[in-house]
């Protein structure tokens, strides 16, 4: 079970902690000797409470198993440390450079749908297609902000009535939750989302269990619409070595034709430069 966190008001205990993500990873405290340099007796005494490691040497451990930066902060406090990763809001001052990027490549990605996530699937960024693709098929204004990507694909009032392979996308996308969670791990949030996923009328329990889907490189993401169907596929962008917390959860989704008719019918839908 994972320990509680900050936000129960209490501090975890950091052997706690600690033997929370050796666990998760599968990893000995030989194994992890061996990754980081650290003697196998140092990293027993630090789990067991008999001694508290500085900040180089928990950062150390926090690397070797992976830990995301929000959560190596707790780890930092857990024993007694300043936060090194700032937790500003992704829209905040000092991630200007990083949203300008991401707004670069938003624009640069028209004619076709392109947005920006939290670690969620909330939107928080689109270009100028992403509402006028999604608005074609149902009313957007009717969905409040933050619109979620997940809800938005399993809502029976959304764009689920819309999707041609609704049991493969539906599959492909819980399986995309587990992949794309940050650290590889489903935090309590995330689990909240997949039950409301699941809540949803005739979404099956066993297609959160990922499983390998087919023999194509990617799962084609059919709309059907006025008897056509649009094929096309994702490709999920990220920040590059990340040192605050907003970069490290904020991806970029965008859209691509699967193929040659779906290109030409989107361009006819949707011509370049035309609100």
């Amino acid at each position: 079970m994972k320990p509680s966190n900050l936000r129960t008001g209490m501090t975890p205990d950091l052997g706690v902690l600690l033997r929370y993500w050796r666990d998760l990873r599968g990893t000995s405290q030989l194994d992890l000797s061996l990754d980081t340099g650290i003697s196998q007796r140092q990293i027993s005494f630090i789990e067991s409470g008999r001694s508290v490691p500085n900040r180089e040497t928990l950062m150390a451990i926090a690397r070797a198993l992976d830990v995301p930066l929000r959560e190596r902060n707790t780890l930092l406090l857990a024993a007694g440390y300043a936060p090194m990763f700032s937790e500003s809001a992704w829209d905040s001052v000092e991630m200007k450079n990083v949203t300008d990027a991401l707004k670069r490549i938003l624009r640069q990605h028209e004619p076709f749908p392109a947005v920006v996530m939290d670690r969620y699937w909330n939107v928080l960024m689109a270009n100028d297609s992403a509402p006028r693709f999604f608005g074609r098929f149902i009313d957007m204004s009717a969905r409040h902000a933050p619109r979620n990507m997940l809800h938005l694909m399993f809502d029976p009032k959304g764009m689920r009535p819309f999707i041609a392979n609704w049991p493969d996308v539906a599959r492909s996308l819980f399986e995309r939750i587990y992949r794309e969670s940050i650290g590889r791990v489903l935090d309590e949030k995330t689990k909240t989302l997949l039950a409301e996923l699941l809540a949803y009328p005739d979404v099956k329990s066993e297609w959160k269990n990922p499983v390998a889907l087919s023999f194509m490189p990617v799962i084609p993401l059919g709309f059907v619409k006025d008897g056509k169907v649009l094929n096309y596929f994702s490709m999920v962008t990220t920040v590059g070595t990340p040192q605050t917390v907003a970069a490290q959860e904020l991806r970029v989704e965008c859209m691509f034709p699967a193929d040659e008719a779906t290109e030409a019918l989107h361009t006819e839908w949707w011509p370049p430069g035309i609100p």
